[in-house]
């Protein structure tokens, strides 16, 4: 299977859309059950991730994403697709696998000092703006995590990620300083770092944080991206998934 790794000491991948059964747009390893691709496919990717991690299938836990702060803590599986709407996880079981599906936005894994504390966030401007990793902290050191690190995978980079308005003016009301995460674009749009941005809400709540630097937009062979697929102005994308077991 084709996936990143940061600097965590807990098993984890960064998976590309590259190594599974979907076609068409889906191509090839994609991993979301939100769109139009076979659910025999996807199942099948997502078996194929989870054994690359060596962790049963059953034991791929994921969510469904609403771009918001809720962090669930989990101790058991659920049943593969009936994830509860939530854009973060955390566990301490061992033998669970914690996913995370983007394409563009943020996938960010966490690990304690053990590896054996994780967590795994989906961060796309709206949820770090709001909070959801500074919730995926809290609930890890809830756990007894201490020592968090973090690595934010593959996702839209600066370059990439024009923007207007409606997502820079409340980000720097929020916080002046983080005008220094947006460049000039055309006008009245800018470019904003997402992945910067994430990285320095984390090191403000003390956790070492690592960026794999992929842009999902800018290499087309190797991810989805949604914003591409909306510039390009096509019917449909898959998406990839970044997971982190105990």
């Amino acid at each position: 299977m084709d996936f990143l790794t940061g600097d965590l000491p807990a098993r984890h991948g960064f998976f590309t859309r590259n190594g599974g059964v979907s076609t068409g747009p889906y191509a090839s390893l994609n991993c979301s059950f939100s769109g139009a691709d076979e659910v025999a496919n996807i199942r099948e990717n997502r078996a194929r991730v989870a054994q690359s991690l060596g962790v049963d299938p059953i034991a791929l836990l994921g969510l469904k994403q609403v771009h918001g702060t809720e962090v669930i803590t989990m101790t058991t599986p659920w049943r593969i697709g009936d994830g509860p709407e939530a854009d973060a996880l955390v566990t301490s079981t061992p033998g669970l696998a914690l996913g995370v599906i983007t394409a563009d936005c943020a996938p960010v894994l966490f690990a304690d000092a053990t590896g054996t504390i994780i967590g795994a966030a989906h961060a796309g401007w709206r949820g770090a703006f709001l909070g959801v990793l500074e919730a995926t902290v809290a609930a890890m050191r809830a756990l007894g995590a201490a020592e968090i690190r973090a690595t934010i995978g593959p996702c839209i980079h600066q370059n990439s990620y024009e923007v207007s308005a409606d997502l820079r003016t409340p980000i720097i009301e929020d916080h002046a300083a983080a005008e220094r995460f947006f460049k000039p674009g055309r006008p009245n749009r800018w470019h904003f770092n997402l992945p910067g941005y994430c990285a320095a809400r984390l090191k403000a709540a003390g956790v070492p944080t690592d960026i794999v630097p992929h842009d999902t937009c800018a290499e087309e062979r190797k991810f989805f991206s949604y914003r591409r697929k909306t510039l390009r102005k096509e019917p449909a994308t898959g998406h990839q998934i970044s997971v982190i077991r105990t």
